[in-house]
């Protein structure tokens, strides 16, 4: 996904648009595309501001978010299951399909790390 302008950028932008130059002109003149001014201008009139909106999909809004205690609870009572087979197990008990790298990241934003140690395999600890 892109990087939105910088607020400077926009700022200058919306300066010559209120000193009365057209919403293309302004384009033209800082090198962005006539969209970008447009739709700048639509924001600023819409919201009084210049502030990009926000990017991305809402934290915890996912097809795991509702399975989230449940995969927990499942990684606590058997520490040492691996993703492939939490992913096997979340698909039996729910038949709610997702790859294991799906999985890892909701473990390690719920707290949990995987240590290895010398005496061979890790086991999770959060």
């Amino acid at each position: 996904m892109g990087k939105p302008y910088s607020q400077d950028l926009r700022k200058l932008m919306m300066g010559r648009v209120s000193l009365g130059h057209s919403r293309r002109s302004v384009a033209r003149h800082f090198a962005v595309s006539a969209s970008c001014s447009v739709k700048l201008a639509q924001r600023v009139a819409l919201t009084g501001s210049t502030a990009p909106a926000k990017q991305g999909r809402p934290a915890g809004t996912g097809k795991l978010a509702p399975h989230r205690d449940t995969l927990i609870g499942w990684v606590e009572d058997e520490p040492d299951m691996t993703m492939p087979e939490l992913a096997a197990k979340l698909e039996a008990a729910t038949g709610v399909k997702v790859h294991p790298s799906a999985l890892s990241r909701l473990l390690l934003s719920a707290g949990f790390s995987f240590k290895k140690n010398a005496a061979g395999p890790g086991m999770r600890a959060r």
